[in-house]
């Protein structure tokens, strides 16, 4: 076994509440299976302490608590391991299910709330005004990004770049789906991105550029930012195509260029997240975005979203 293969593998573990392994997908991320009984003792539990989504957006000490609950049927090492994989600059990923215990979309949030908090701290999503943001995609869509267009590709990109604060880490869970063929989540890892150098050599890698939100992110502020950053002595990534200004068609042909190059790269993975499963990605060093949906009148998609920052 390579050495790389054994920084991959070192998370594998195997106990009575959950079972960690390589993802059959990609060695870049992890699969952690939680045991049937746990996730219906943790869900019992949510239910005694009477936690519903509506307190835990009221209530933000509650999201902590629930948090709580899910060590309790875990074991407290459970968030040491969900925080060492997402910071593990070899990996930065895993996924996550439900198991099918329940199909209720409310337990849902409160799942996705405890893994969160095990994570960190999530930020305001000013699009929901909440810690976390649910939004379909259908048919048919009048919105000014591509989040919701179904049927065209959602370009690579981090989270959080027009925003004056840390995004850390990033989770999506699906909540619903029907009648959906395509759509898959793609992803790439920064490590793996064959062009990279060539795109952090460059002169304008070291430009500020200009990142400002469209009106239904409910954002109004313009922030300048670098595409590439020093994290832990490699590089981070902070872009997206859709919400950057550049100032010159010198600028416009190398941001149009990296885009390209990322989105035709041969390490991209288009993952298969099951519906009540959600993944987690450190945001720094993972890109993702969605595959475009085969034309269907009747596609329903409905998604959560979190992002934020590390603990301290």
């Amino acid at each position: 076994m390579s050495m790389t293969e054994v920084k991959k593998a070192r998370f594998e573990k195997k106990t009575e509440a959950y079972e960690v392994a390589v993802h059959p997908q990609t060695s870049r991320l992890y699969h952690i299976k939680l045991s049937a009984k746990v996730i219906a003792n943790f869900l019992d539990s949510v239910k005694q302490e009477s936690y519903s989504v509506q307190h835990l957006e009221y209530t933000p000490y509650a999201r902590q608590i629930v948090a709580s609950l899910l060590l309790d049927q875990t074991g407290e090492e459970f968030g040491d391991l969900l925080r060492s994989i997402v910071h593990d600059r070899e990996s930065g990923g895993f996924t996550l299910g439900l198991e099918g215990v329940t199909e209720d979309t409310d337990e849902y949030v409160v799942f996705a709330t405890a893994v969160s908090h095990l994570v960190g701290v999530p930020n305001f999503d000013a699009m929901s005004g909440k810690y976390y943001a649910r939004f379909t995609v259908k048919d048919t869509d009048t919105s000014d990004s591509y989040l919701r267009q179904a049927y065209r590709l959602f370009t690579l990109h981090t989270d959080g770049t027009f925003v004056d604060e840390p995004t850390d880490w990033l989770l999506m869970m699906k909540m619903v789906e029907e009648n959906a063929r395509g759509g898959e989540s793609r992803l790439l890892h920064l490590d793996d991105w064959k062009e990279l150098n060539k795109y952090l050599q460059h002169p304008l890698s070291s430009r500020k550029f200009t990142y400002k939100a469209p009106s239904s992110k409910n954002v109004d502020q313009e922030v300048n930012r670098l595409t590439f950053f020093n994290y832990n002595n490699k590089p981070g990534m902070c872009y997206i195509d859709q919400f950057v200004y550049p100032e010159s068609i010198e600028e416009a042909k190398y941001l149009r260029d990296l885009s390209s190059s990322m989105e035709h790269d041969e390490s991209v993975i288009e993952l298969e997240l099951p519906v009540g499963s959600l993944v987690v990605i450190n945001n720094i060093f993972w890109l993702h975005g969605r595959a475009a949906f085969e034309k269907d009148p009747n596609l329903n998609r409905e998604l959560l979203r979190q992002r934020g920052r590390f603990n301290s």
